[in-house]
């Protein structure tokens, strides 16, 4: 069963911002450290390292200074995909490390180290597989992957597997996870070990640096994370528009749209980007609109369509409706192709920005499906390769049911997988400090673990009863593509307002 974990990692201070009844993170004792199995993995993914010289003279027009940090892209990730699974070389110096801890998923630090956390109810076998800075250079990374093997006699806490390294790099580390698990499609699982998967519980996600970059249109995606930069400055005269949502004037925009064009008239460094909607910010207001709805922010891959032969195989996914990852800002979206620390960072002056202006921020958020696909070409990157059957809806015969119309549907009202959308959604609230949701096909969201409609669904109630989410604005799109229309029949519990038309 899953423990409790921690919803959010924020410092006091920004959780004060919603009266929060967190707790803190537990910790753990001192315990003895186990002697892992540390191996480099041969084909694993190459990098170059290249510097990102974002002008200042482009941000210092921004509030508060963009320090652009010298990181990796991936390079030559074609060849990487058509390979075989490596093959294990000679056993390398191991690392030090402890059991860990179960709580909180993802990637946290505790007194010892670096601790990962990641939930499969029904993997067999889990390894991390990292990739570390070069010693001594914090830009550099190493083109080999660093594999530990988790023991489940020591790194398993119920359905969450464990583990804490020593010294590990608080930042600069891209992880994943390889998974195996029983090989039975009849009873709903898609185990593969030959994928690194992403965290779920990833903070931020690196793949390729910038927006159609065909060089690396098959590039592979992993989690990151960075406990080096300071904390983001809101201010200390920041504060939250709280537009009454009777007065709201909505302007739904794409962020890479908005200014992507020449037309915008910025540099070509942002346009397309975050900062790119800071320099607009006068047009927003010219408009007359006090809230803008954003198309999906969360990381997705705009060449999905292009991974194998088919009608869409020319076209490039902008509007994001195919997420890879819940917690991480899209990365392609940074200035200057800052990669996703610089992301997060743009993403909240974005916020803050507009906040000032008077303007409330609404994300457009599609938690129905992932960018995963169906049986007949799946793309596997994180939830079917770590726990179909509990991430996604399933028949009697293991088969994937399709309400989204894409191919998958979350199985939104499982225990694990409402939990890690309150995660999510509680996440952006606090860490970015976002006014609300649009909920794409909430309708999905209405049904329960075998697909029919419930009258009551856990995970609406939840979202309406909630301490943090309860004050946000809540706009639901009251259908889905299995044909449960709720226009007028939505249960709300007094809080969701009906997104009748998307233009």
């Amino acid at each position: 069963m899953l423990p409790s974990p921690l919803l959010c990692e924020s410092s006091p201070s920004k959780l004060a911002c919603f009266n929060s009844a967190f707790s803190g993170r537990s910790s753990i004792g001192p315990s003895s450290s186990l002697e892992m199995g540390v191996f480099l993995s041969k084909a694993s993914v190459n990098c170059r390292r290249a510097s990102v010289n974002c002008r200042e003279r482009l941000l210092s027009k921004i509030r508060g200074r963009v320090r652009h940090r010298a990181t990796n892209v991936y390079d030559n990730r074609e060849r990487v995909l058509e390979e075989e699974p490596p093959q294990m070389a000679e056993a390398a110096p191991s690392f030090k490390t402890f059991p860990g801890q179960a709580s909180p998923l993802g990637v946290s630090e505790v007194d010892n180290g670096i601790n990962f956390a990641i939930f499969s109810q029904h993997a067999t076998a889990v390894t991390l597989c990292l990739q570390l800075p070069q010693r001594g250079e914090l830009d550099g990374l190493d083109g080999e992957m660093v594999e530990l093997s988790l023991d489940p006699h020591f790194n398993k806490t119920g359905d969450v597997w464990h583990i804490s390294i020593e010294d590990l790099p608080r930042s600069n580390v891209l992880y994943g996870y390889r998974m195996d698990g029983p090989n039975n499609w009849v009873q709903g699982h898609r185990f593969d070990n030959s994928v690194v998967l992403i965290d779920p519980y990833a903070k931020l996600v690196e793949g390729r640096r910038y927006f159609g970059d065909k060089k690396h249109k098959l590039s592979k995606f992993l989690g990151t994370y960075d406990f080096d930069r300071l904390p983001f400055d809101w201010g200390d005269n920041y504060k939250f528009p709280n537009t009454p949502e009777k007065d709201l004037v909505i302007y739904e925009m794409n962020v890479r749209a908005f200014t992507a064009d020449e037309s915008s008239g910025l540099d070509p460094e942002i346009r397309g980007t975050y900062l790119g909607v800071i320099e607009k910010i006068p047009h927003l207001l010219e408009l007359g609109i006090n809230a803008v709805e954003l198309l999906p922010v969360f990381e997705f891959d705009e060449f999905e369509f292009q991974r194998h032969p088919n009608p869409r195989d020319h076209m490039i996914n902008t509007w994001g409706y195919s997420t890879i990852n819940f917690f991480a800002p899209m990365s392609r979206y940074a200035s200057a192709g800052g990669g996703p620390v610089n992301a997060s960072w743009e993403f909240k002056a974005m916020v803050k920005a507009l906040h000032g202006a008077g303007i409330e921020v609404i994300l457009d958020v599609v938690y129905n499906h992932t960018n995963e696909a169906d049986d007949k070409h799946p793309y596997t990157t994180s939830f079917r390769g770590i726990d179909n059957k509990v991430y996604y809806m399933v028949d009697n015969r293991g088969q994937l049911l399709n309400f989204s119309g894409c191919g998958n549907t979350l199985n939104c009202n499982h225990p694990v997988v409402m939990a890690y959308i309150l995660d999510s959604l509680r996440h952006w609230v606090v860490e970015y400090h976002v006014d609300g949701f649009r909920f794409d096909l909430a309708s999905v969201l209405c049904r329960g673990t075998d697909g029919s409609p419930i009258s009551a669904p856990p995970l609406i109630r939840a979202i309406a009863k909630d301490t943090i989410l309860s004050r946000c604005k809540i706009i639901a799109e009251p259908w889905d593509c299995g044909g449960l229309y709720l226009v007028g029949s939505f249960p709300n519990w007094d809080r969701y307002i009906l997104s009748i038309l998307c233009v």
